[in-house]
């Protein structure tokens, strides 16, 4: 913290007249945007950074919610010399890990005064192709980052205001939709012109002194409201475990593991025992950063809901170190595949949530869906003589349920910035049929507080080899978990033809084609129940029948409740809760059966076991390793030693790799 002093009422007027600022940029985006994935579903980001790349003011308004706390320093520092009018950008994961897939595009502009740079306008928007193995460049199949589409290090896109011609012909060249990204790309350099001007404007009004003291205050102030939350929570350490369903294609569960420790205004959280580096697109790009902005996105939620009016900055991390340990799924070396990090990040989430339900449970939810399915289907436009691809709609689902009230349906909070798209404008720009777009019945975790409802979107293509990608899909496996005697969420599911003849079951493939005709169905997960559903008032399990939340037969089976000519039958219901009660279990945490099952042999000092044996091995082993093991342990009553030594008879090349390793 640094020991400049500004006035408090012009910090909180400079605090305004930057968010202002940043507001206006995503609004130049926003309406100047071309794909619909920008300018509707709003994947996209815009910031204002001091001149060493911390962000300083983000708007709140629109946009994703990831990066209040981005840092462009490493990025930055790649372009040695900067002239006004100049743009840099890259799409390139590994390079400053600063963008953390392909298709997400950041750009920035130095701002210059008097032929210094006072800072920063910068933001990404998320590409709705940047070439690669499929449409959408991504995939859970991808195996390495090669396959994810064209990237760019980080390179000058404009030089004094002109495009390097160059650099555009080559995206071109390698995307399916390049009309869609120079589009979008260039209305993120509007916003960034709009940035400039903002800067500026704010030069002449405070003068260049204050400026530059007040976006240093900014930070400050968020470093001082996080601490003093930070401070009024209790000292000590909390573990928490979360699983996304598969580490792969119809493979195994990916597991994150965290160890939340609080002390005093400071926070470590240790994901020592996540898994080790993925063969699929799951990992996330970090490098090891120990206050990566993505690997602290739940504790921006965290912290802001504990108090709405936190400034949004770098600020914000400076009380936090991450540990995520070199080759494993949160610090994958390169060229491990990244694409779908997105859906890791849902689960990373969950796991932050989760460990600091322990630490406040009377303000923390429970889980929410977890699930930001984003649908992008690559058709024929018949009527139009060419290939579509786009952006459906987003399927997230339910908010976990909240110390005061219910979830949000089909809207969990954490991923509540996917704006949903108006059918209308789908079906112009797509060549589909939506058929259904609504709330999953009974999808919600019961509890005294009941969890948001699922999504459900069902739609019919009309062309042949009419290609889906339903990325982030998740959920199918392991529930949303409930707390504090509230009960784990519904499942996930993607089908094919539903309830006909041809009626296919995907789970969590997130890639299929389907033929003219086809009706693809897609329902996320709903959010997790809080408290004991029991004491839910009957009259509002009477209104959730009413409103088609709840079943009859879910309300009588999780409530407690029984109806009788479309109102409660109270002497019914006290029977059927006094009986229920008997059986009913008030622990932290209700998981549901699936992974309750699971954890019968995957303990977590089994986990542990395998994370340690694993961290001993050279990275390009872990993953191989780990599924031979799932392979051996998962059928069997066999420790976890005696599958290891079965693996290194089967291979007896993994006993020379582990001795050097260990020696």
């Amino acid at each position: 913290m640094s020991d400049i002093r500004v006035d408090p009422v012009d910090l909180q007027v400079l605090a305004n007249h930057s968010r202002a600022a940043a507001e206006n940029m995503a609004y130049t985006l926003h309406r100047t945007a071309h794909s619909a994935f920008v300018k509707e579903t709003q994947d996209f980001t815009v910031m204002l950074s001091d001149p060493g790349g911390n962000t300083f003011a983000v708007p709140m308004e629109l946009g994703a919610t990831w990066y209040p706390g981005l840092n462009y320093r490493c990025a930055l520092d790649m372009i040695k010399d900067y002239r006004p009018g100049d743009i840099a950008f890259t799409n390139d994961a590994y390079s400053g890990y600063l963008a953390t897939h392909t298709p997400d595009t950041h750009l920035w502009k130095p701002i210059f005064h008097e032929d210094e740079i006072i800072a920063f306008a910068a933001g990404h928007i998320h590409n709705t192709d940047m070439g690669g193995a499929v449409p959408a460049s991504l995939s859970r199949s991808l195996t390495e980052i090669h396959q994810e589409g064209i990237r760019f290090a980080p390179m000058k896109l404009m030089q004094e205001g002109v495009f390097d011609d160059t650099i555009l012909s080559i995206m071109a060249s390698n995307v399916r939709k390049p009309d869609l990204n120079i589009g979008d790309i260039k209305a993120l350099v509007g916003a960034l012109n709009t940035g400039e001007r903002k800067v500026q404007a704010m030069v002449q009004t405070f003068g260049i002194k204050r400026f530059r003291n007040g976006i240093i205050a900014l930070q400050d102030y968020a470093e001082r409201q996080a601490r003093d939350l930070l401070c009024a929570m209790p000292d000590g350490a909390w573990q928490f475990a979360d699983y996304a369903d598969e580490d792969s294609d119809n493979a195994n569960p990916c597991r994150l593991n965290l160890t939340l420790t609080i002390t005093g205004d400071e926070a470590v959280l240790d994901f020592t025992g996540s898994d080790p580096q993925l063969g699929s697109s799951l990992n996330v790009p970090t490098g090891g950063d120990p206050r990566h902005t993505i690997l602290l996105v739940g504790v921006y939620y965290v912290l802001n809901t504990l108090s709405p009016q936190i400034l949004m900055n770098t600020g914000l991390t400076r009380p936090f170190t991450c540990i995520a340990p070199d080759g494993t799924v949160l610090n994958p070396r390169f060229p491990a595949a990244v694409g779908m990090r997105s859906l890791t990040c849902a689960r990373l989430r969950s796991v932050i949530f989760g460990a600091f339900s322990q630490a406040i449970p009377e303000q923390m939810p429970a889980a929410p869906a977890g699930n930001n399915c984003i649908v992008n289907v690559m058709t024929m436009d018949e009527r139009r003589g060419r290939s579509v691809i786009s952006s459906v709609n987003p399927v997230v689902g339910g908010g976990g349920a909240m110390p005061h009230r219910d979830g949000t349906n089909g809207s969990g909070a954490d991923a509540a910035y996917l704006r949903n798209t108006p059918i209308e404008i789908t079906e112009i720009e797509t060549p589909i049929e939506i058929t259904r777009y609504g709330l999953m019945q009974d999808s919600g975790g019961a509890g005294r507080w009941r969890g948001g409802l699922a999504t459900a979107l069902d739609f019919r293509v009309f062309a042949p080899d009419s290609k889906v990608s339903a990325r982030n899909r998740d959920r199918s496996r392991f529930r949303p978990w409930g707390t504090l005697g509230g009960k784990a969420a519904g499942l996930s599911d993607m089908i094919v033809n539903p309830d006909t003849a041809q009626e296919k079951h995907l789970g969590n493939i997130d890639y299929t084609v389907l033929q003219p005709g086809d009706v693809l169905h897609i329902h996320s997960a709903g959010g997790g129940g809080r408290g004991n559903p029991l004491e839910r008032e009957p009259w509002r399990v009477a209104e959730d029948i009413a409103r088609g939340y709840v079943s009859t037969l879910a309300a009588e089976r999780d409530y407690g409740v029984v109806m009788a000519a479309g109102v409660v039958d109270e002497t019914a219901t006290s029977a059927q809760r006094a009986k229920l009660s008997e059986h009913h279990s008030a622990e932290h945490f209700h998981f549901g059966p699936e992974r309750d099952e699971f954890e019968r042999v995957w303990t977590a000092e089994a986990y542990g076991q395998m994370t340690q044996l694993l961290a001993e091995l050279p990275v390009h082993w872990r993953f191989f390793v780990k599924t031979e093991l799932f392979a051996r342990l998962g059928g069997s009553a066999g420790t976890l030693q005696e599958a290891f030594e079965q693996v290194c008879t089967r291979f007896p090349q993994l006993l020379n790799v582990a001795s050097k390793t260990q020696h």
